[in-house]
């Protein structure tokens, strides 16, 4: 019995449904409510009012207004002929030349400039389809939108008029006073004032320009989100992404996946997986696998840290480029590592802290902190301050090492080769001399105030002795393994970094 009941029930309930769609389904009559003159002519159809001057017509809640029509009551349509309005709501009207209305789809088919007005935009085309039962405008043979101080062209779209949503296809640009928008397909409210991206686009300004392939643009705020391919340009600052937020005014963009910014005036890339630009705090600075490349003729620098900062000044312009932590760097000719690095644009000059670790060719330079002078993207100078070192595994003895200490040193460079070193305070020399076959001649030990070295093909060639030296050439047996290695001595071959890839390995 209750199963019998519960069918019962819903039976009822989908008999009152199917009773509310045919309802909703019956077609309302369109009404004359005025004209000045109403012809009929049996021979030309009897079902047709010729109705002319100041025509006005109701179906359901919308008026028609032009100076003549054709109403068709047995079809229930008509055709409007010369200065047609349409009043949708009180928020919604519809201009043009002529009209074909159908009252059964509630479709209206409207040809010669057509204006399709409401309280946040206005729609100018030549041909447009109004469908009252969907409220969705339609228009494939172009169109006008404008919506304060936005311009939308394109060849084909569809506004929705209750969301106040406008999808564009082909062709489709936004005009803004600040910026010109162009994409294949987009998505506009005018309320919010957004965009929507679907497809390869572009945004274009006086000082900046923007790539995309997804995302959206609020055009009242200017903030965006962009995705998939981005390329925001803004001066010689370049951040792209697979997602970058930006704002235009004041100047800020964050990026996340597949990071790189690139200062084209440096022409450097910093690479990572997040990015943050602020050009009001003069700055940007990128983490997650941080990567820097500075590419040169001959080959380029390959710099890795967990972090690291681009500073600018007030025209935009980059003036040093901070690295921390874990700092690692390869090129073909040079290779080190420190605790953190300063980059100054100004004067092309690097500084390393924090037990800092170079190689050069076989030479391996340590010291407390180093200043590195870069001309015409070549080293031209090195100043290594405090416990300074400079050793070279003898190529004949192995674990064997030249070694020069110093206080401070200034290295000299020529065709990023080392040509001369110069040592003040406390120079210190243990070197393997050695004739031209490599045959051993003795090791020398010498220490003075300070000293010259000079090297050819990154071979030490001399040595000049300048304050108070004081050495001597000694054979293997006279000195102990304890002997061949100066204080403080420390070999890192280990963690010299011998491709590009090893920068990431601490």
């Amino acid at each position: 019995m209750l199963k019998a009941v519960k069918y019962l029930f819903i039976f009822a309930m989908i008999l009152v449904w199917s009773l509310q769609q045919i309802h909703a389904q019956k077609t309302t009559k369109v009404k004359l409510i005025r004209a000045n003159e109403l012809l009929m002519d049996d021979h030309f159809n009897k079902d047709i009012q010729r109705l002319i001057g100041n025509v006005v017509m109701l179906h359901d809640s919308t008026y028609f207004y032009c100076d003549s029509a054709w109403l068709n009551r047995k079809a229930n349509n008509f055709l409007a002929f010369s200065k047609v309005h349409i009043v949708v709501s009180d928020t919604l009207e519809i201009f043009g030349d002529s009209l074909i209305y159908d009252g059964a789809t509630r479709v209206a088919d409207l040809h010669g400039n057509v204006k399709l007005v409401d309280n946040r935009a206005t729609l100018t085309t030549n041909h447009l389809t109004y469908d009252r039962k969907t409220r969705i405008a339609y228009y494939y043979t172009g169109a006008v939108i404008v919506s304060d101080s936005n311009v939308l062209t394109s060849r084909v779209g569809h506004y929705y008029t209750d969301d106040k949503e406008v999808y564009f296809r082909d062709q489709v640009v936004l005009t803004n006073p600040d910026y010109v928008m162009k994409s294949d397909t987009l998505k506009y409210n005018t309320v919010s004032k957004t965009s929507w991206f679907f497809g390869p686009s572009t945004i274009v300004g006086e000082e900046d320009s923007i790539y995309c392939e997804d995302g959206w643009y609020n055009t009242e705020l200017d903030v965006s989100r962009l995705k998939r391919n981005v390329f925001v340009q803004h001066n010689e600052q370049i951040l792209m992404g697979d997602t970058v937020f930006y704002r235009r005014s004041p100047r800020y963009g964050m990026a996340e996946s597949n990071v790189v910014l690139h200062d084209t005036d440096q022409d450097v890339y910093v690479m990572g997986h997040f990015a943050e630009y602020d050009e009001d705090l003069n700055y940007a600075f990128v983490t997650d696998s941080a990567l820097a490349i500075m590419p040169e003729k001959k080959d380029s620098l390959f710099l890795h840290a967990d972090t690291m900062w681009m500073l600018t000044n007030d025209r935009g312009k980059a003036q040093l480029m901070k690295a921390y932590y874990k700092v690692k760097y390869f090129r073909q000719d040079l290779q080190g590592m420190c605790d953190s690095l300063v980059y100054h644009f100004s004067d092309s000059t690097i500084i390393m802290y924090n037990e800092p670790v170079m190689w050069s060719e076989e030479n391996q330079l340590t010291s407390d902190s180093v200043t590195i002078v870069i001309r015409n993207n070549e080293i031209d100078s090195m100043v290594l301050y405090g416990s300074c070192f400079i050793i070279s595994e003898d190529d004949s003895i192995y674990d064997h090492y030249n070694q020069i200490k110093g206080l401070t040193m200034i290295a000299y460079f020529n065709d990023n080769e080392l040509v001369k070193i110069k040592v003040l305070g406390n120079a210190e020399t243990l070197y393997f001399l050695r004739e031209e076959d490599r045959s051993l001649i003795g090791i020398q030990k010498a220490i003075s105030n300070s000293m010259v070295i000079y090297l050819d093909s990154n071979q030490i060639r001399g040595f000049t002795y300048i304050d108070k030296p004081d050495g001597a050439i000694h054979t293997v047996s006279e000195l102990s393994e304890q002997d061949l290695i100066l204080r403080d001595f420390k070999w890192l071959d280990d963690r010299r970094p011998l491709r590009k890839e090893d920068i990431f390995v601490w």
